[in-house]
């Protein structure tokens, strides 16, 4: 590939903290960054949730060369071991990077990237194509702008644009008719937008830990108002990727999640609805009616709604590039070679093989997507990946393809990719985990399984040994704690 090597500076799209990331890795390799973020500060998405707590340390959310920036400073590191909230993402770490003079002079707030192109170029034109700098056209402040740029780096990441509550994949009959009373992604429910769903009958749409996460702080909410109900409708008929693993779970707070919500249900706090495919929302004199598609025979529906928080994922932006030469997988939306490796059909987080620059190249010489929008609808997106990927991505754009190509990465076995409310963890009982001991009671950290051992008088699951998905190479983190292949697994 071309080496950029002229007076442009790279443009990175995003000031997150896979844009950051990628900010730090060319300042260090001698180039000039040029950042843009749609919002109004650093980390507008992350700032949109932050009251919720990460489920990964620490360790993994910290990119080597923006602490080798801001060691130097003075700056303090965290504990590694602690699991930040998305604020606290932002005050201890990402707002202190993005003050470092370098970094400071190339960021511009409330610039919003529309659309990217070359020089006197079309899709359509090849002849001198990879000679022409990119030509991206923004909205500012003070109106529409254009900026060159010998790269691309685009790290605008996927929050933003919501997956639709319909299952089709657009929006339900009645959706943005009703938007009044939607809300997507992870709100405040116990902050800011608490008067929004105190005393209100309260419907959850999806399976991930997102929808779990809602659900717990709708719980603690409905401890403290009378009248606030929970309802939760998910798409198929299985729970069990929600629930989780307990105590086998690599990562102890995304396990402790998923024990909780399943004793919220089996409490009756929580009515469930499964099979639930939503067609239409409707508007009734008493709240909102959703009416789900026919189902052995049946159509579903579910009345009296006042609000509904869709936990249905999200989808990546991609009219930026249509004037670029790009090659997207026809469902994932990611680039075709990262696809196979990112499928969710066959993969969680923890099993996403490590993958750099070339996975991420597109024919258009010098563009890359990085981040949540690398993996387009896949929803198993890691951290700790974005940042190995600007690695990888400025090394190539520099001309270091050894180092580019020496992709690297150790990841729990179970992911890092998910996140939860913030809200009191039990305490950890010596006699209640799955490492032997009394069978606990009603539904701890660890698995259904583990606990139907223990009350036979058996040990349980066990949780001694090592091990971790790696490249050939380890990095400076630690391999997480696996439980034994037994009951739990």
């Amino acid at each position: 590939m071309k080496v950029q090597t002229n007076a442009l500076p790279v443009a990175v799209i995003g000031a997150g903290p896979v844009g950051l990331a990628a900010a730090a890795h060319l300042l260090l390799r001698g180039q000039k960054p040029l950042i843009f973020e749609d919002g109004s500060s650093v980390a507008a998405n992350l700032a949109s949730y932050r009251q919720v707590r990460l489920f990964s340390p620490w360790r993994f959310n910290l990119d080597q060369a923006s602490v080798t920036l801001l060691e130097p400073t003075g700056w303090i590191k965290p504990d590694l071991e602690g699991l930040p909230t998305a604020g606290e993402m932002i005050d201890q770490y990402l707002q202190p990077l993005a003050q470092l003079p370098a970094i400071a002079e190339a960021l511009h707030f409330e610039h919003r990237v529309v659309a990217i192109s070359r020089q006197g170029y079309d899709k359509v034109k090849t002849k001198g194509r990879d000679d022409a700098p990119f030509v991206l056209r923004v909205q500012t402040p003070d109106g529409e702008k254009e900026y060159q740029a010998s790269a691309v780096i685009d790290a605008s990441g996927t929050w933003s644009q919501a997956n639709p509550l319909g299952a089709n994949g657009v929006p339900a009959l009645g959706e943005q008719r009703n938007a009044a009373h939607i809300t997507y992604g992870m709100p405040d429910i116990l902050g800011a937008e608490r008067q929004r769903f105190a005393g209100k009958r309260v419907l959850v749409v999806g399976t991930g830990h997102s929808a779990a996460g809602n659900l717990l702080a709708l719980a603690q909410l409905a401890e403290q108002v009378p009248g606030t109900t929970l309802l939760w409708a998910i798409r198929g008929n299985h729970v069990a990727k929600v629930f989780g693993g307990g105590s086998a779970d690599g990562l102890p707070a995304r396990g402790q999640l998923g024990s909780r919500l399943k004793a919220l249900k089996e409490s009756g706090q929580l009515s469930l609805y499964r099979n639930f495919q939503i067609r239409e929302i409707r508007s009734q004199e008493h709240g909102i009616e959703v009416i789900g598609e026919v189902h052995q025979g049946e159509t579903p529906l579910i009345s009296g709604i006042d609000e509904i928080i869709g936990a249905t994922g999200a989808r990546p932006d991609l009219s930026l590039s249509r004037e670029l030469r790009v090659r997207y997988d026809p469902w994932l939306e990611s680039t075709d070679a990262l696809a196979p490796l990112i499928d969710p059909n066959v993969h969680s987080c923890g099993t996403v093989r490590p993958h750099g620059h070339r996975e991420l190249a597109h024919p258009e010489t010098g563009y890359y997507a990085v981040g949540a929008k690398s993996y387009g609808r896949a929803p198993n997106f890691l951290m700790a990946t974005g940042y190995e990927q600007v690695r990888s991505v400025v090394a190539a754009l520099t001309g270091d393809l050894a180092a580019a190509d020496h992709v690297q990465l150790i990841l729990p076995k179970t992911g890092v990719c998910s996140t939860q409310p913030v809200y009191e963890l039990p305490e950890k009982d010596a006699n209640a985990g799955c490492c032997g001991g009394a069978a606990p009671t009603g539904s701890n950290a660890c698995c259904v399984l583990d606990a139907d051992e223990k009350a036979k008088g058996n040990a349980g699951c066990g949780c001694s040994t090592q091990e971790g998905t790696q490249a050939s190479t380890p990095t400076a983190i630690p391999a997480p704690v696996k439980a034994k292949s037994s009951c739990c697994n």
